[in-house]
């Protein structure tokens, strides 16, 4: 949800970006920022960004939430589900970043999954470098690449 304003995030989100699509296509799909949401409650705008983002996904993708709730891995954990996500031949895998206030009820009964990949509190910016950091670092688990280290 919305654009990112940092610079660094920007650089941070090109930079694995670039990498990721040497091993699998890409997209990146950005809703744009909610506009007059002064007397908008936590509720309101869960809901309004929720009916957005279901507008992007279709019924048969594979959608996993990034959730400060879901499950957690390490990489190489995480690099076996996805595996095993792209072993079901599903069309679409989607990674969803929420707002500032999380996923509203909505988005949770659509999702397939729920991944934490912390359990601390990031910023839905920078969860952005933090995942497309994770996710290249699992192509490169999967390729028996030299990136990680055990």
């Amino acid at each position: 949800m919305g654009k990112t304003q940092q610079g660094f995030v920007n650089e941070g989100f090109d930079v694995y970006k670039k990498r990721i699509i040497n091993y699998l296509p890409f997209e990146e799909i950005v809703i744009p920022s909610l506009k007059n949401t002064k007397n908008f409650s936590p509720d309101i705008f869960r809901e309004r960004e929720g009916e957005l983002i279901l507008k992007k996904i279709e019924k048969q993708d594979y959608t996993i939430l990034l959730d400060e709730n879901g499950k957690t891995f390490n990489s190489v954990g995480f690099a076996g589900f996805v595996q095993k996500q792209m072993n079901t031949g599903v069309k679409n895998l989607n990674f969803v970043v929420g707002g500032a206030y999380g996923f509203s009820p909505k988005i949770y009964a659509q999702a397939n999954a729920r991944i934490s990949l912390s359990k601390m509190t990031f910023s839905h910016q920078v969860i952005r470098i933090i995942f497309m950091e994770q996710l290249y670092r699992a192509m490169t688990i999967l390729r028996n690449e030299p990136y990680h280290n055990q």
